[in-house]
């Protein structure tokens, strides 16, 4: 009960300030950069659009990913007639947010109440369902939608999945991979456009 309190308190906390950000996001961002000048500003503007334009592709492109993972696996419960289709297909979708682990803890529910409801054999050709819908987002939609806008190793994304459940719960679940990927793409144009800072370019 308590872990669900404090999801529902972070998320509606998330909300109203993605909505404060989206309402006044530019008058906010130029208060922020007052105490700046010269290189330092630059830097700071260069860290602010690397931010936005990571964050919207991500955004943009998990949530068209999700959305086909949810309507692919939707419509195999349904000719399964598994049944709670429909919000089975509602928590692939809120999962699909969660990279690597998310689509795999969607699969075991659903295979589960499939395996409860209709026996064996329909859990089995739901954990079919569910691989063939995986394998197409992962081959196909993953490079297509998100292409290359997180630039991050699996170990990376591995780590900061873990690093912000511990943290954060859910939340930090959903909220780890695009700060870390939003933390290298300031690193990428830390000493200029597209010149990344000393430590980290290429040898």
């Amino acid at each position: 009960m308590g872990a669900v309190t404090n999801f529902v308190t972070g998320f509606v906390l998330m909300v109203v300030v993605l909505f404060f950000f989206l309402k006044d996001g530019p008058r906010i961002w130029r208060f922020v950069l007052r105490p700046f000048s010269g290189e330092g500003l630059a830097r700071a503007r260069r860290a602010g659009d690397k931010t936005v334009a990571t964050l919207g592709s991500y955004v943009r492109g998990t949530a068209a990913v999700a959305a086909v993972d949810a309507i692919g696996i939707g419509i195999g419960l349904l000719i399964l007639q598994v049944p709670l289709a429909l919000p089975l297909a509602v928590l692939v979708f809120v999962l699909a947010f969660i990279p690597l682990v998310g689509a795999t803890v969607a699969g075991i529910l659903a295979a589960l109440v499939a395996l409860v409801a209709n026996g064996p054999l329909s859990a089995v050709l739901v954990v079919g369902v569910v691989i063939l819908v995986n394998q197409l987002e992962g081959n196909f939609l993953q490079p297509v939608l998100m292409g290359r806008t997180l630039k991050l190793h699996a170990l990376v994304i591995l780590l900061a999945l873990t690093i912000g459940t511990v943290t954060g719960g859910i939340l930090g679940a959903v909220l780890a991979v695009p700060i870390a990927a939003v933390a290298w793409g300031i690193i990428q144009v830390w000493d200029g456009p597209g010149l990344p800072a000393k430590w980290a370019r290429e040898r």
